[in-house]
């Protein structure tokens, strides 16, 4: 299981090397005691586990796990209690208040593990997770009418509401997490669910009140996926 240690302390940076090195179920990607390289690293999209210090000085691991629309799973490392209950409301898997020994440690690996083997085991996703100010919203599928790109935003517009979902999420990323049997790619700025589409003429498809523009460069594959290429 890929893990990063995000810790501006050298010794406990250190500590968790050592437990980590002993802990076969782990493969160490990085340890940073610099948010902004250890984001980049994050940002990759394959940390499993991150090892995350609360206080830092200038930018908590709050701050930290709330940047990511999809952050890795987290279990984080501080001197400090106080900060267990948002901690924990943020979903992370253990809280390890320093200082911890190797058998806390391999207890808070022990869940991870046991976690990781969850979500592998999980059936195919029926909805979109997306991080929504501090919260994290589920959008079904089947209520996606289309997404609208804006630079590293995403309009999520959903059946049975006038008021778009908006969320911080290029949209390359968002979908690579959509189903492809359910979703197409129109156009730069557009991704539209198909059993929502209307109809398609002159190169606009219509939804709703809607008309969103078909761009040559997809245009081809959308016959394709829809079935309405000439053989």
């Amino acid at each position: 299981m890929n893990c990063l240690v995000l810790d501006d302390e050298p010794l406990a940076l250190q500590l968790l090397k050592t437990y980590i090195h002993q802990s076969p179920e782990l493969a160490p990607q990085g340890f940073f005691s610099n948010p902004d390289e250890a984001k980049a690293r994050i940002a990759t999209g394959d940390i499993a586990l991150l090892f995350l210090d609360i206080q830092m000085p200038d930018i908590t691991g709050l701050q930290v796990l709330k940047s990511f629309p999809n952050p890795p799973m987290v279990i984080f490392t501080t001197a400090f209690a106080e900060y267990a209950v948002e901690g924990f409301a943020l979903n992370a898997v253990d809280y390890l208040l320093k200082p911890f020994d190797f058998k806390r440690f391999k207890q808070a690996i022990e869940k991870a593990v046991e976690y990781y083997k969850f979500l592998q085991t999980q059936q195919s996703p029926t909805a979109l997770f997306v991080r929504v100010e501090y919260s994290i919203v589920q959008i079904p599928f089947e209520n996606i009418r289309f997404i609208e790109g804006l630079d590293d935003y995403i309009k999520i517009h959903v059946a049975g509401s006038n008021r778009p979902i908006l969320t911080l999420l290029p949209l390359k990323k968002v979908l690579e997490q959509l189903p492809i049997d359910r979703f197409v790619r129109v156009h730069r700025s557009y991704i539209v669910a198909k059993n929502k589409i209307e109809s398609i003429r002159a190169q606009k498809i219509k939804i709703g009140d809607r008309e969103i523009p078909i761009s040559d460069t997809y245009a081809a594959n959308l016959k394709v996926n829809l079935g309405t290429a000439k053989s």
